[in-house]
This record gives C-alpha cells, sequence and structure tokens, in this order.
C-alpha cells in the first residue's frame, strides 16, 4: 500500500511541475528580458536560441504543491510520507535554492556565495532534521565525527559540494534531470530496501517533478533548470544521502557515494585539472567538461546535423552518458550493500571516468601523463578559439 502512496506523490509532483514549467514558456515574452539566458557566446554555452532559465521554480513548485495536494487527496488520517520531516527539509532549502535564483535573474551571484548559501542549507537541516553525518566509513575520519562541530562542518561541505556537483553538469538537455532522477531512483530503492519511508517520499518529490520539468526541456530546450533548480534538485538529493546514512547505520558511506558518483567525480576532476593541469582556479569555467567532450568528440561525430531539428545535437549528449550512470547506480544498489563491494564498485566508476575522459581528448586509450596534461591544454587552447 505505501509504495501507491509513494507513486501518487510523485505523480502529483510531476503534473503540478509540468504546468508551472509550462506556463513559464508561455509567458516568457513577459519576463524573458529577466529570465532568458542571453549569454549564447560564453565558454559553457552551447545553445543557440536565448529560453527562460528558471525551470527551478517549476521544480520547487512541483515538490511544494505536490506534497499539499497529495495530503489533501488522501484518505483523512493517512500520512506515511513524513509529510512534517519534508517541509522542514524544503524550508532549509530555501536559501540554496534563492541564491541559484537570483543568480539566475541576475548574473551577479558569485559560486562562492551560491556555495555559502548551500552550507547553510545544509546546517538548518542539521539542526531542524537531524541531518549530520557521524560515519563516512573512512579510518581516522569517522573517529573524528564523533565531535559534533567538526561533523557538522563536514556535512556542510558534502552538501554544498554535492549540490555544486548538479549545477556543474548541468550543460545540455537533459542530462542533469536524467542524472537527478536517476541518483534519486537508486537512493530511494536503497531506502525502500531498508523501510525509511522518508527518503522514499523524497525521492518520489524529486522523480516526479524533476520528470514534469523535463517534459518541457528534452529535448527541444525551451526550458533550462537554471541555478535554481540545479542547487534546489542538488541540495535534496545530497540530503537524501545524508539521511539515507544517518537513519540507517547499515547503511555504508561507499554505497552511497557510488550512487551518486557521476557528477562528484566530475566535480573533483575538474578541480583537479583546473588546478594541478592548467594552474588555473578550480571555478574558472571552461568547455572541458566529459559532457562538453561527449558533444565535441562523439555527438558531432555520430549525430547529423539537422537544419529542422536544431536540439538534436544538444539532446543527443544524454543519450551517451545516462545509459551509463543508470547502469553504475543499478550495480550499486544491487551489490552494494558491502563497504568493500561498493568501494570497488566507486574505484571502478573513477577508472572508467579516467579512460573515457582521456580518450576523448587525446584520441587514444590510456593513463594520462604529461601527455595526456599537453593534450588538456591544447583541448582548452582549442575551445577559447572555436
Amino acid at each position: 500500500m505505501l509504495e501507491y502512496h509513494q507513486f501518487g506523490l510523485g505523480l502529483t509532483a510531476l503534473a503540478v511541475s509540468f504546468a508551472v514549467c509550462l506556463l513559464i514558456v508561455l509567458s516568457q515574452k513577459w519576463h524573458g528580458k529577466l529570465s532568458h539566458d542571453h549569454d549564447l557566446d560564453g565558454v559553457q554555452k552551447v545553445h543557440t536560441t536565448a529560453v527562460p532559465r528558471i525551470g527551478g521554480i517549476g521544480v520547487i513548485a512541483g515538490v511544494l504543491l505536490g506534497l499539499a495536494l497529495f495530503q489533501m487527496l488522501a484518505p483523512a488520517g493517512i500520512d506515511p510520507m513524513h509529510s512534517a520531516d519534508i517541509r522542514l527539509l524544503l524550508l532549509a532549502s530555501l536559501p540554496a535554492f534563492l541564491a541559484g535564483l537570483i543568480e539566475d535573474f541576475t548574473k551577479r551571484v558569485s559560486v562562492r556565495v551560491r556555495l555559502a548559501a548551500t552550507a547553510m542549507s545544509a546546517l538548518i537541516a542539521s539542526a531542524a532534521l537531524g541531518a549530520t553525518l557521524t560515519e563516512l566509513d573512512i579510518w581516522g575520519v569517522d573517529s573524528l565525527l564523533v565531535f559534533a562541530p567538526f561533523a557538522i562542518i563536514v556535512t556542510a561541505v558534502v552538501v554544498a559540494g554535492g549540490s555544486n556537483a548538479i549545477n556543474i553538469i548541468d550543460g545540455f538537455n537533459g542530462l542533469s534531470g536524467s542524472t537527478i532522477i536517476i541518483m534519486s531512483a537508486g537512493l530511494a530503492a536503497v531506502g525502500l530496501q531498508h523501510g525509511d519511508n522518508l527518503v522514499v517520499a523524497v525521492g518520489a518529490l524529486c522523480i516526479g517533478a524533476t520528470l514534469g520539468f523535463l517534459a518541457l526541456n528534452y529535448p527541444f530546450g525551451k526550458l533550462f533548470l537554471g541555478d535554481g533548480g540545479a542547487y534546489f534538485l542538488g541540495f535534496l538529493v545530497s540530503e537524501m544521502a545524508v539521511l539515507l546514512l544517518v537513519r540507517n547505520p547499515s547503511v555504508n558511506a561507499w554505497q552511497v557515494l557510488a550512487i551518486c558518483g557521476y557528477p562528484v567525480i566530475e566535480v573533483l576532476f575538474s578541480m583537479y585539472r583546473r588546478r594541478v593541469i592548467q594552474n588555473v582556479s578550480p571555478g574558472a569555467p571552461d568547455a572541458l567538461h566529459l559532457h562538453t567532450l561527449v558533444f565535441r568528440r562523439l555527438v558531432y561525430k555520430h549525430v547529423r546535423r539537422d537544419a529542422s531539428r536544431p536540439w538534436n545535437r544538444n539532446a543527443g549528449v544524454v543519450c551517451f552518458i545516462a545509459p551509463a550512470v543508470a547502469m553504475c547506480v543499478a550495480v550499486s544498489v544491487i551489490a552494494g550493500a558491502s563497504a568493500p563491494v561498493s568501494l570497488a564498485i566507486v574505484v571502478a566508476q573513477l577508472a572508467l571516468y579516467i579512460a573515457v575522459y582521456g580518450r576523448l581528448v587525446r584520441g587514444r586509450w590510456g593513463v594520462a601523463g604529461r601527455a595526456g596534461a599537453d593534450a588538456v591544454s591544447a583541448s582548452a587552447n582549442a575551445s577559447s578559439s572555436s
């Protein structure tokens, strides 16, 4: 019976999210001056038409109103979804969402400010829900997590970093949305295995609201998620991971990391690449993320340009990445209950990422050395001049 309630919750969030996102698209002539992404020449831009980048409004509406409507329609006395806890979690998400949304409208909120706002959201969730990590299955670190201040700081860093990771991969139609859905489904599946209805309910809301947005985003790109949507959904998925560990001590942290592997590896590798290989600021934008290389090296080669469908190459990126992400998450859910197995899955994902990245940059398989660094630098120069 509980599964039907969760399905209904997700379906309600989908309907509301789609309705609000459709309204945003249909009304853009009134708000487009503020909401459109007019910077079509940015280093990370691949779209050719200005469209609204405030899909996050539709997503948060889907979650908020979806939960409220579902409670109104549900039979009296039935509340299997921990709705009070979800409302507290949504309240905690506001600093992260608002910082991103203000950036969507003004283009003047720095990454540092957005990260600080997301860390503040994590602190609120720690206080309101007890969502504070006390164990990460890392020798030495777990002994330090017994000290509450250290544990709270680590949790804030983990949540802020996870939220920013979703923003990092938000570059092509359907990519961040499909990743959110896959990761939410994976975390919810583990929650279902352990009877954690709160994590499952948040997962259902994330999946439903994101699907409603994707109906306008993929494949045609009529609406973008924006920083508000990316940080909001990133925060919810990161908090799902934290709550899953806090509320279920038998779940190991490596399994959770394996489920969230793709965006986490992307942001960590990007920081290493920028600082160590390119010697630039880790926050500097560039066109050398994995999804950008997939677009330039694979999509351009295998997807023919079609003037009648100018979105087809943009939409092709997710066809290469999403199946791999889904496979990794499925393996993590099915076989990741053991910490050593989950650790092996994380290492395998990292090795696969580095191998594929190196293949796309250099045109051949192998471990990147100095030649790999030179290739990255050469590709960066090519990106800036193209």
